[in-house]
């Protein structure tokens, strides 16, 4: 049976047993990719750190709060057990296990399932032609009435910060799972503003260098900007398709949000079209920066078919006299004459001459 098909039959045995008694929630085989299990009742952290399982049964009797449980990089066995107690849709959890999924918002029943796209800067000294500038990673929050289940792919994007900015201010968490969706989306597209800014500075770095007076023009400054062009579009990838969904989570009645946090969505949407305006601007940028390179390519050659040109007149000069006197006539002007190789010589140095400054002057030599 594929894995889709387990996924499903386990769904669907969890819900039967939550509908039996949701006091006593199924027991499921978790693994070391659990980061973290907590438990919040009215914005409160519940002391310790007790197994998921229990912790949702804590919630559970109390009649409010949430679990919220923190995985890197489960393997399939132990998400699986989780899809079992929360009863997560079994398309949700595959893409949870294996990662690489475009930023979106899926709506599972009264669960959701948000996709980000995590970004890092990564620092370089010099910008090159393999220089990596943006590194990605993914966080997927499966967000229900009760718990919020986050799964982080990637080397960078940890939530434990957050986690303890939230909190800080139990009023916001007290707000349930969507306090922490919301807290999640707005530090993935403050990232995307952080990177944004320092991807800024390389590509001003560039524009100067290329439109600098009297630039040193390196061979790799086209491939440094070609790359710089490859980096910004793995940013684009990760923030533009990110803006459906914000809408739909400030606009759209969805039953895992509280109605009060639509509010707070709607600020991080506009954070969001900031930066992606803010990316498109830099593609723009780089797409002239590229143009004014080319052009400088081409200006730059053109002077140097100029000089070539310039120098191959000059020297088709003595070329023809020599050429004309080098042939074996017996009867030609001046050919015994006395004075006949000075004067000949001094023709041949002073039309070289006006040709060269005449070139000159018209700005070819």
């Amino acid at each position: 049976m594929s894995m889709v098909g387990n996924l499903r039959k386990v769904a669907r045995l969890a819900r039967r047993r939550r509908r039996v008694d949701l006091n006593h929630p199924a027991r499921s085989p978790l693994g070391t990719s659990v980061v973290n299990c907590v438990a919040y009742v009215d914005g409160k952290r519940q002391p310790g750190d007790c197994p998921v399982e229990e912790a949702i049964e804590r919630v559970r009797r109390a009649g409010r709060g949430f679990v919220w449980i923190g995985l890197h990089e489960p393997a399939e066995r132990e998400l699986s057990g989780i899809a079992e107690l929360f009863a997560l849709h079994p398309l949700a959890v595959e893409d949870a296990v294996h990662a690489h999924q475009r930023p979106k918002l899926e709506t599972y029943d009264d669960t959701l399932f948000t996709v980000f796209k995590t970004v890092r800067y990564v620092d370089h000294d010099e910008l090159s032609t393999t220089s990596e500038v943006v590194d990605t990673g993914e966080v997927m929050v499966f967000t229900g009435p009760d718990f919020v289940v986050t799964v982080r792919h990637g080397r960078h994007g940890s939530l434990g910060p957050l986690r303890e900015e939230l909190e800080a201010d139990p009023d916001q968490l007290a707000k349930g799972p969507s306090a922490v969706l919301h807290a999640i989306a707005d530090h993935v597209v403050e990232d995307y503003l952080a990177v944004a800014d320092a991807v800024q500075d390389d590509l001003d770095q560039v524009e100067t260098e290329v439109f600098a007076p009297e630039p040193a023009h390196r061979t790799d400054v086209g491939g440094r900007i070609y790359q710089l062009k490859r980096e910004l579009l793995e940013l684009k990838r990760a923030v533009a398709p990110l803006g459906r969904p914000m809408e739909r989570l400030s606009t759209q009645r969805l039953s895992a949000v509280d109605l009060d946090m639509r509010k707070y969505f709607r600020d991080v949407a506009d954070h969001l079209a900031r930066v992606t305006e803010q990316i498109a601007a830099f593609d723009d940028l780089l797409n002239s920066i590229l143009q004014a390179h080319l052009a400088q390519v081409t200006v730059a050659q053109n002077e140097d078919m100029r000089k070539i040109t310039a120098w191959a007149a000059i020297i088709a000069v003595p070329t023809m006299v020599c050429g004309v006197y080098g042939m074996n006539f017996d009867h030609m002007p001046e050919l015994r004459w006395r004075f006949g190789y000075p004067l000949i010589i001094a023709v041949i140095a002073a039309a070289c001459f006006a040709m060269h400054r005449g070139f000159r002057r018209n700005g070819w030599l």
